[in-house]
């Protein structure tokens, strides 16, 4: 496995291996990864003769207040486990290379204006940002993303089809741990009694998606959702909300392909989780 820091050895060894007419899967991610990542490596890896894993923490989809700092790293963890797991590179490109100063161009998205667009405005345009920069760099011909992060991998989809990018966008399950809280890097930041409360997320979402069916009213849906939410001391809803699969606007009967997707506070850890209806 090669370690590449720089775009002009990850384009070097990308041409390489289209003179050889091999495919090229990739999976961009912000590092610490863990066993989310690990599904979409070997999806990649199954999927493709070459496998590039990016490791960037974009500073570009942090808001002032959020967590770039303290964002967890480990890089040495991160190429061990993609060497584990058949990756042919890790690229750890440098901010400085990514972002030139100035830098004034940014991918603005409209669904972006939803759901976690709501709370962290910026968040999307860096992440459409920072995808096309790297889509640009390593030139995949498919791209894997995980479903927890639903909204995200709906934009990104957009973006590729309004800009006629050629990559196949692959949606990856959510991974869950064995008491059913979505595998997430923000995970560490939880101490023992928040990791214990944070169940309450995935309570949620599996008796949504009990309880969901063709015609019901979004309100009864989440009703029942937000009670058991609401009993958990240390959490704070920022939104459960009820939205088309598609555009991410919010829907009142669910009479369509939909997306139940919820952002909740444990302590001052954010984390998300969310489910599809029709299910898979």
């Amino acid at each position: 496995m090669q370690i590449i820091t720089t775009i002009q050895d990850m384009r070097h060894a990308v041409r390489e291996w289209k003179r050889q007419n091999s495919s090229i899967g990739f999976v961009p991610t912000m590092g610490y990864l863990h066993e989310g990542h690990a599904s979409l490596i070997q999806r990649s890896v199954a999927d493709n003769d070459h496998t590039v894993v990016s490791v960037f923490v974009n500073p570009t989809q942090f808001g002032p207040t959020e967590d770039l700092s303290t964002y967890p790293r480990d890089p040495e963890r991160d190429q061990a486990l993609c060497e584990s797991l058949g990756a042919d590179i890790v690229f750890f490109p440098n901010p400085s290379d990514m972002y030139h100063d100035p830098h004034v161009s940014v991918i603005v998205n409209g669904l972006n204006e939803h759901l976690c667009g709501l709370s962290r405005p910026i968040h999307f345009h860096g992440v459409c940002t920072v995808v096309t920069k790297l889509f640009n760099i390593v030139t995949p011909d498919r791209a894997y993303f995980g479903q927890k992060d639903a909204q995200q991998l709906a934009i990104i989809k957009k973006m590729v089809e309004d800009l006629n990018t050629p990559v196949e966008i692959i949606g990856c399950p959510i991974v869950r741990e064995a008491d059913g809280l979505a595998k997430s890097s923000r995970n560490t930041y939880l101490s023992p009694e928040e990791r214990t409360a944070a169940l309450c997320l995935s309570k949620a979402i599996f008796h949504g998606q009990h309880i969901i069916h063709q015609g019901m009213k979004s309100a009864e849906l989440l009703q029942a959702m937000h009670a058991i939410i609401d009993k958990e001391p240390l959490a704070r809803t920022e939104y459960i909300e009820v939205v088309d699969a598609c555009t991410m606007e919010t829907v009142s009967v669910i009479d369509r392909s939909v997306l139940v997707a919820m952002a909740v506070y444990i302590g001052q850890t954010r984390l998300i989780d969310n489910f599809s209806f029709p299910l898979p």
